[in-house]
């Protein structure tokens, strides 16, 4: 069983209330990634998504998409990313997703990314532009070879019949997109609520996290009535803007949305 399905497995809570949280790797600063990723872990993160900077993010609102261009400045790349997580483990011991697009990842060499993610430690893969169809015929044999998790998104539109088809090749746990839109966006979170009951009522076979608009205690208590749990991405990159100290701006913010005791 995978370091992130433990996760749900494991949870006191009866695998409620898990918490996923975006950085950008390379931001603030080059070198703040393992520092971020280690605050995360100390003050209630149970997942961390670590986000692969791209100049063309299609999926990303605009507090994400000005972070990647900080860290892009700062000179993140593929390479540069991990090299750094060389020093993941065993300091960092929740599981590590990696998201990001696919043109760098091809550009890096596909084969040779997933093997160097495997190596560091990483656990699985977030990947919006990678489709279905080759993730099946192609690409999904060597992420499984290199025993990566694969984590699909799925939208209010998406059709039950596509739901339940992505959600079977899915592992790790299903990624709900509050909504159509970029992340960051202001939701309007009856709706999205209703949309997770109907997530909630089909029985899916992966845990369900919600993602896009998760920003605040209420917004995370209200994705966790449904789900399993949420993401948080722009809300966390906009309370490291213009902080020195990235571990205290990091605690003062998660505990906001889960107190630590």
């Amino acid at each position: 069983m995978s370091r992130i399905s433990n996760v749900f497995k494991n949870s006191p809570s009866g695998a409620r209330g898990i918490l996923n949280v975006y950085c950008t790797a390379g931001y603030p600063k080059l070198d703040s990634t393992l520092s971020i990723m280690q605050a995360l872990q100390s003050n209630g993160a149970n997942l961390i998504e670590l986000g692969m900077p791209y100049s063309d993010p299609l999926a990303d609102g605009p507090v994400i998409q000005a972070s990647g261009a900080v860290a892009l400045e700062n000179g993140m790349t593929i390479a540069v990313l991990f090299k750094q997580l060389q020093k993941l483990r065993p300091t960092i011991t929740v599981p590590v997703i990696l998201m990001g697009y696919m043109n760098p990842v091809l550009q890096y060499g596909f084969e040779q990314f997933c093997k160097d993610a495997a190596a560091v430690g990483v656990d699985g893969l977030i990947l919006p532009d990678l489709p279905e169809y080759e993730f099946e015929t192609e690409y999904g044999a060597i992420i499984k070879q290199n025993g990566l998790d694969f984590i699909f998104l799925v939208t209010p539109e998406t059709s039950e019949d596509r739901l339940r088809k992505l959600d079977s090749l899915s592992t790790g746990f299903l990624y709900a997109v509050s909504s159509s839109s970029t992340t960051g966006n202001e939701k309007d979170f009856n709706a999205v609520e209703q949309y997770l009951q109907r997530l909630q009522s089909m029985n899916l076979q992966n845990p369900v996290l919600v993602g896009f608009g998760i920003k605040d205690k209420a917004t995370f208590a209200s994705a966790c009535k449904y789900a399993n749990g949420a993401i948080i991405g722009s809300a966390y990159i906009k309370a490291l803007e213009g902080k020195a100290d990235v571990a205290a701006a990091t605690k003062e913010f998660l505990n906001t949305i889960v107190p630590q005791h």
